[in-house]
């Protein structure tokens, strides 16, 4: 307690773990490299913000090491703000590249038609929900990092539960927009479908498993930041390094195991400004879109049914 009165920022209610803290540093580390080299490989460059995602994590591990080297009495607010403003926003990032995928699911399939939300609308209003979730997240977090008392901390507690209460929000409708295209393209596949060999309905199921690990740590941070700032759940570190930071490596597994420019190949980018039309007639205009490159081989499976049906 203060001379005035008023309760002292508390950075920690418990003595961040050196070796917890130094794994995950080496595991984002590694996943970052490896998904840099995959998107300059592949020329994925939708996932230059899950790139970025990682990289936050990384760096926001290094700022809870820093802290957990040194003394409680010995800590200072640069590291603070490092690793609370990164760790929070890394999945924010995720998500951009996450719902960018499902509009070039769509195109690849040339599946306008079945889609909840206009394809050329799509990406456009689940990313500016993302940002907008973002600043939300940023600006509670930096209230949070330059918060001189209990009250400063309950303000940027609320701002940040603001931030991840519209994540929250537009992930649902997301994974929703996902399931009824899913349900709607094995009730009513593309022509486009048949001709695609690459492994899409697999790409599509690890969005529904990256969208909920994703949906389970924003919820856990929800609960943190709702309960106040000395719940039981900033109590220990544990719950972080499990509800938060075992989620987000495992996220940025899926990816990189099943990571997207193996499955949209076999497609070329349309400059921007292209235009192209879905089975359902849509126009799409949107900065890209795909074009099927393998008619020859699309045309010779038509002979062989041909063929056989004679």
């Amino acid at each position: 307690m203060s001379d005035t009165g008023k309760q002292k920022f508390i950075y920690y209610h418990y003595d961040p773990s050196l070796g917890g803290e130094v794994a995950f540093i080496v595991i984002f580390a590694l996943v970052t490299v490896a998904h840099l080299i995959l998107m300059i490989r592949r020329r994925t460059w939708y996932f230059i913000p899950f790139v970025l995602g990682c990289l936050f994590e990384a760096v926001g591990y290094m700022g809870r090491a820093i802290q957990a080297s040194q003394e409680p009495d010995e800590w200072v607010r640069g590291p603070y703000i490092l690793q609370a403003l990164t760790i929070l926003l890394a999945p924010a990032l995720f998500a951009a590249s996450i719902y960018m995928v499902l509009g070039r699911i769509i195109r690849l399939l040339d599946a306008a038609h079945l889609s909840l939300i206009r394809v050329s609308w799509l990406t456009k209003i689940f990313v500016a929900g993302d940002v907008l979730s973002f600043a939300a997240q940023g600006a509670g977090g930096g209230m949070l990092s330059s918060a001189k008392t209990k009250k400063d901390q309950d303000l940027g507690n609320n701002v940040v539960l603001a931030g991840l209460g519209i994540q929250v929000v537009v992930f649902g409708l997301f994974i929703i927009t996902t399931v009824l295209f899913h349900m709607r393209m094995r009730k009513q596949p593309t022509s486009r479908s048949f001709g695609v060999t690459t492994p899409w309905t697999q790409l599509l199921w690890v969005l529904y498993a990256s969208s909920a690990l994703i949906m389970v740590r924003s919820m856990f941070r929800m609960i943190e930041y709702a309960l106040g700032w000395d719940n039981v759940l900033m109590q220990s570190e544990v719950y972080l390094f499990l509800l938060d930071g075992a989620l987000m490596v495992l996220v940025t597994l899926l990816f990189l195991v099943y990571h997207p420019g193996r499955v949209l190949i076999g497609y070329k980018e349309i400059p921007a400004g292209g235009r192209g039309k879905g089975s359902g007639g849509e126009t799409t205009d949107e900065g890209s879109e795909y074009q099927m490159m393998d008619r020859g081989s699309r045309q010779e499976r038509r002979d062989r049914r041909v063929d056989m049906a004679v």
